[in-house]
């Protein structure tokens, strides 16, 4: 997985690079790193991240609900 497809996931999965780390319980300047390049995409994290953005991709969220709020 190439840096820019990495960090095309986060975006499909909707997901900074906080949100990442916080998953992966790891250190957010590894997730920096591996977006900058600086460090190879586990294939096991790619594979993941690839099912995931798919999954994201084909299940957009609805639009029914955009503008919505509270009655209250």
């Amino acid at each position: 997985m190439t840096p820019e497809r990495f960090s095309e996931c986060l975006l499909h999965i909707r997901w900074t690079p906080i949100n990442i780390a916080v998953a992966l319980q790891c250190e957010l300047s590894w997730i920096e790193a591996l977006e900058a390049g600086n460090e190879e995409i586990p294939a096991g994290l790619a594979a993941w991240l690839e099912t995931l953005a798919q999954a994201h991709e084909a299940l957009p969220p609805p639009v029914t609900y955009r503008g919505k709020g509270s009655k209250l």
